[in-house]
């Protein structure tokens, strides 16, 4: 591999994969969904497919059941490319290097929170509601906002992260190249080691200091157990 080619740790693109694939069938059974049974902003000549909205719910799901790991994974190992404690400050600096760098990180960040409120909001949904026509649900407006708002957020992570690294950075999270310290094979030593951390007592020191990110963090895990929790009630 080239000295200047852009490495994207293992495990995170296989999280960032399997995210990024289900979220986008996810948004496009969503607008399959929509066209079937709603269409009143418009729609395009897609076939009528009533068993589409069930799809759908299961990719949501499964970009449900992947997302808290993504997510703890982004702020930790992941975090310099995320909302730092400082970027509103580094936001003055307006054109210059870390300018472009600091709205990536924003835009990364956006992303994020845009697919908490539309898991959020997706969980909330009936999947009983359309099929029986009913359009009218605040949680139903709710989700379709949330989505074009998700729609947008993607458009511009994938833009800023072209502004940064170019084509060879967005080709990067699908690259097969694994460094040696990047292998498999050492996982199960770096888990026992983390796990051996934590039972010293090293979770006590997580969220201190308490910063902008762990904030972020916690936000978007615990909506996401408020979603499972709420959606059963």
């Amino acid at each position: 591999m080239k000295a200047s080619q852009p490495y994207q740790p293992l495990l995170f693109r296989i999280l960032h994969g399997v995210t990024g694939v289900s979220l986008i069938l996810a948004i496009l059974t969503a607008y399959w969904t929509y066209d079937t049974y709603d269409g009143r902003w418009g729609r395009i000549p897609l076939p009528t497919y009533r068993e589409i909205e069930g799809i759908h719910g299961t990719f949501g799901l499964y970009t449900l059941l992947i997302f808290p790991v993504f997510v703890i994974y982004a702020f930790h190992r992941g975090q310099k490319r995320l909302v730092q404690s400082d970027s509103l400050a580094k936001l003055t600096q307006i054109g210059t290097p870390i300018w472009w760098y600091t709205l990536n990180r924003w835009m990364n960040t956006l992303a994020l929170l845009a697919l908490t409120l539309a898991l959020l909001s997706g969980k909330m949904v009936d999947s009983e509601w359309l099929p029986r026509g009913e359009l009218n649900h605040a949680w139903y407006y709710t989700h379709l906002i949330s989505w074009v708002v998700m729609v947008v957020a993607i458009a511009l992570h994938l833009l800023f992260n072209a502004k940064v690294g170019g084509m060879p950075l967005l080709l990067s999270v699908w690259s097969r190249q694994v460094r040696e310290k990047d292998s498999p094979a050492h996982w199960s030593a770096h888990t026992a080691k983390w796990w051996f951390a934590v039972q010293q007592g090293a979770w006590k020191t997580w969220f201190q200091p308490m910063t902008v990110p762990i904030l972020l963090e916690l936000f978007m895990l615990l909506t996401i157990v408020m979603a499972w929790v709420l959606s059963s009630i």
